[in-house]
């Protein structure tokens, strides 16, 4: 009897401990290839220059629009891969815009119209942006890739604003200074062995400004945003061209 029990309570424990199992090593499939090799340098510039002119134009509620405008517009990079697809370095920007307004009318029907003129205004800004990319390749593809860029940008700019003429002239001056930290994912394509043309898109960012207005040189005021972006934003889209020595 004593046997029996022994060898029932053994069975018992056989049957609770568990039992090793073989695993087996799962895999995604998705393949990378270095895309960025370390030592690289990349370097690019964009240039944009705009202008427009206007005489008589109406477009919706405006017409007699007769003005002037023009924007220009210089951004160089230089960036060093100091790891394998990873790369670290900075962008500089400067931009110019200057609009000349000599006359418009706003016509919303009935009574309710109005007329500017005289208004004439200049701006120019810079920036410094300290920018980190991770670089992954498209499958096994070395012409196609993505990359993931995380921007930290500091900047500034002043603007003048006039409008009238003679005894009725007034202006407005402007001096703002911003900070920006933002993560923009764009996709890559290399051209030849030295050359690629780029284009990305702002994805998330934090944006703090502010600015200082002297009116007539008399009255001061000041204005302060802030404002953070978690969708994707079209109006940041960016295209340019970059060379990889």
């Amino acid at each position: 009897m004593i046997k029996k029990i022994l060898l029932f309570l053994f069975a018992v424990m056989a049957c609770g401990m568990p039992h090793a199992s073989a695993q087996v090593e799962f895999k995604r499939g998705l393949e990378q290839v270095s895309f960025i090799p370390k030592g690289q340098w990349i370097t690019g510039v964009s240039v944009s220059f705009t202008q427009s002119d206007q005489d008589n134009y109406q477009f919706l509620i405006v017409e007699n629009l007769s003005g002037d405008a023009y924007t220009f517009k210089v951004s160089p990079m230089l960036m060093y891969a100091f790891r394998n697809d990873m790369a670290a370095g900075g962008k500089f920007a400067y931009s110019r815009t200057r609009t000349r307004l000599d006359n418009a009318d706003i016509v919303l029907g009935g009574d309710s119209n109005f007329n500017v003129d005289n208004l004439y205004s200049i701006s120019q800004d810079y920036s410094a942006m300290a920018c980190f990319r991770n670089y992954f390749s498209l499958g096994r593809s070395r012409r196609f890739g993505f990359f993931n860029e995380v921007q930290l940008q500091v900047g500034g700019g002043e603007s003048k604003i006039c409008n009238g003429s003679g005894v009725d002239l007034t202006g407005t001056f402007e001096r703002t200074w911003n900070v920006n930290v933002g993560l923009a994912p764009g996709m890559i394509m290399f051209l030849n062995n030295y050359s690629a043309i780029e284009v990305n898109v702002g994805v998330l960012g934090f944006n703090y400004s502010h600015t200082k207005a002297t009116t007539d040189q008399i009255y001061i005021a000041n204005r302060e945003g802030k404002s953070a972006n978690f969708k994707i934003n079209l109006f940041s889209i960016t295209f340019g061209v970059a060379f990889y020595l």
